[in-house]
């Protein structure tokens, strides 16, 4: 499944807007951020588990459990973010 990944606010800054990323079937918002933080150094210090950090999936709040379709968008972004 082909799927595409937006970062806003600080994890834009430290990431860039997105990337598109090929998952298998089946996979969560909570596997793809594990893929994330595994991907590189920086992915990793960004999106850590140790970070509070919110997730939309279509441009809806979710949780880490939502799984991804093909196509999907998901985004993410600090809980607080300015205008």
């Amino acid at each position: 499944m082909r799927i595409n990944v937006r970062y806003f606010a600080s994890i834009r800054e430290a990431l860039g807007p997105g990337e598109a990323l090929d998952v298998p079937e089946g996979t969560t918002v909570g596997a793809l951020r594990e893929r994330l933080i595994a991907a590189s150094e920086r992915h990793g210090e960004v999106l850590a588990r140790g970070r509070a950090l919110r997730a939309a999936l279509n441009q809806a709040m979710c949780d880490e459990s939502a799984p991804l379709a093909d196509g999907a968008e998901v985004a993410f972004f600090p809980p607080v973010t300015g205008g």
